[in-house]
């Protein structure tokens, strides 16, 4: 069963959460993060399927339904993100056993491990680009910035209000051809709707205030950035969950990550898309498990 509730966190922001049934005290502590255009429900299988060994915890993130949802672009810029993930933390008692990152969420757990490394043991990413990754492989590969073309529509500033229209029909395709022949119910899609219904200002926003995205002929801010490697460096054992029928992050993400991550793991799946989590919760909590297991193993 999963049970929800709110944090308020020392900062003024509160999260929307979910959780699985509480258990024996002692048990490991694992928090997941949800993507766009994604919310906290979709990690509801993967936590039943951890339960009752594993406390899990699904915050929505700020700007989804039922979370604070501030007006202001900047408030989603990656410093607020990463301080509304470690208050959630600290509020559960740190360090947390494992932080688990789909999409967006991604986004904001490799901050997190860059910058506050002792607040996790250890992190899984699934199918999230290392901003570092990223940057180079949207300057320089013509593939992956046709792949992202969308994320300048997303910053338009009309971008919530067409999402929204007709029955939020430019947001279904982004699930891919074979979503609904496969895990995109008629119920699935409803949750969907309820969570989009609360307002899309919030999810674009984070496209927004991100300068990681394709440079166009009036936009040419990706250019100009870059990345010091001691702030984006990864040093919390890292495994990575690679579908790769994501066309939206393509594998030469992965090109030379280690750089970045030197404690880096790679499992990669070739039969999966972007929406893994939906499409294979079992396998997904499967991998959780064996992660905490390794982490409590002990040293050789």
């Amino acid at each position: 069963m999963i049970r929800t509730f709110d944090v308020v966190l020392p900062h003024g922001i509160t999260l929307a959460c979910r959780a699985n049934d509480a258990g024996a005290a002692g048990r490991p502590r694992v928090v997941l993060l949800h993507g766009f255009p994604e919310a906290a429900f979709v990690w509801d299988e993967v936590m039943a399927a951890l339960a009752p060994e594993v406390d899990a915890l699904a915050p929505q993130l700020r700007g989804y339904a039922g979370s604070s949802a501030p007006a202001d672009v900047a408030a989603y810029r990656t410093r607020h993100l990463v301080a509304d993930l470690a208050a959630v933390i600290e509020h559960g008692g740190a360090p947390v056993d494992l932080l688990v990152a789909h999409d967006w969420g991604g986004a904001v757990a490799w901050a997190l491990a860059a910058q506050r490394p002792e607040l996790l043991k250890r992190l899984l990413i699934i199918n999230s680009p290392h901003p570092a990754t990223f940057l180079r492989e949207l300057k320089t590969n013509p593939a992956q910035q046709r792949a992202s073309t969308y994320m300048n529509f997303l910053c338009r500033p009309d971008a919530a209000r067409l999402l929204a229209e007709d029955d939020f029909r430019r947001i279904w395709p982004f699930f891919g051809a074979e979503a609904r022949r496969t895990w995109l119910t008629a119920e699935v899609m409803n949750r969907y709707r309820e969570v989009w219904r609360a307002g899309l200002e919030g999810p674009v926003n984070y496209y927004r205030a991100s300068p990681l995205r394709p440079a166009t002929d009036t936009d040419r801010t990706l250019l100009g950035v870059q990345l010091d490697d001691a702030a984006v460096t990864v040093r919390v054992p890292t495994h990575v969950l690679w579908a790769e029928r994501d066309e939206a992050l393509l594998p030469a993400l992965l090109d030379g990550l280690e750089r970045w991550v030197p404690a880096l793991t790679i499992e990669r799946m070739p039969e999966a898309s972007h929406w893994i989590v939906h499409e294979q919760p079992a396998r997904v909590a499967a991998t959780i498990r064996r992660l905490l297991a390794e982490g409590a193993a002990p040293p050789a």
